[in-house]
């Protein structure tokens, strides 16, 4: 088989995607998801703490790079002496809670300047990074112990990739896979140890305006607003004053290792 540049490969995905919408790479469409995304993750189960739990004491410091809502800075934060939360979103900032032992960071990774600290998580970042080695070796740089990275490896479970197999007959140019992930950290140098997890998405939207301006934002050229919200109608439920979007169970990977000794 002849050999894959990975690296060349993942900047074709994300630009590729980028020709449809750059939605996870666009701090602004962050800032008018982030009440919807709040509440569709803060009661879901999330297994990726169970595979940092281990390396996790009350002496370690810990960088969560892309924050979000603070989905896993607050969790952690109990779990360590002290969490940045890394998020270039002013959006999702505005959710993480406020701890005594939590620093928040305006940036995106690329820019921040943060201390290095025990470990550094970066969960559903990369999607949108085209130019990942460099992202990578940063997170490297910044860990004295491990470093943990999550992408999903199914599809994007989400109302305008629906919308766009009916009206379009496909879900357009897809995000880059966790699998993906591996290969390309393997073509760096890093042999990471792997962990699989799944969990059911919901997306939950307070009204039918704020789901269709997500579904407009992420489905690209083309968007047709009557025959969008007539799919919208179709595909969302109600439930306890919200509307949901049931995305079905996602598969999503861990990668996790040692730095380098420097």
């Amino acid at each position: 088989m002849e050999e894959i540049d990975w690296e060349a490969r993942w900047k074709h995905i994300v630009e590729n995607r980028a020709t449809l919408a750059s939605g996870h790479a666009d701090a602004g469409y962050w800032d008018g998801r982030a009440a919807s995304y709040a509440r569709s993750t803060q009661g879901r189960v999330d297994d990726f703490l169970h595979v940092v739990e281990p390396y996790l004491s009350p002496r370690k410091t810990l960088i969560d790079v892309g924050a979000g809502t603070g989905r896993h800075t607050v969790p952690l934060a109990e779990r360590v002496e002290w969490v940045t939360a890394v998020e270039p979103s002013e959006g999702m900032r505005a959710h993480i809670q406020a701890r005594d032992n939590i620093t928040v960071v305006a940036s995106t990774w690329e820019d921040a300047e943060v201390a290095p600290a025990d470990l550094v998580v970066c969960s559903h970042v990369l999607y949108g990074v085209a130019e990942p080695v460099p992202f990578i070796a940063k997170l490297q740089r910044s860990a004295r112990e491990r470093v943990f990275v999550m992408l999903r490896e199914s599809d994007l479970p989400h109302p305008a990739a629906e919308i766009r197999r009916r009206l379009a007959g496909d879900a357009g140019p897809r995000l880059p896979r966790f699998s993906e992930l591996f290969m390309l950290l393997l073509q760096m140098g890093i042999a990471a140890d792997v962990d699989f997890i799944r969990y059911p998405i919901v997306t939950r939207y307070a009204d039918t305006e704020e789901a269709v301006a997500d579904s407009r934002a992420l489905f690209g050229q083309g968007w047709d607003d009557a025959a969008g919200r007539a799919a919208l109608r179709e595909i969302l439920r109600p439930d306890a004053g919200q509307l949901i979007f049931d995305g079905g169970v996602a598969v999503s990977g861990v990668a996790h290792w040692q730095p380098p000794k420097s």
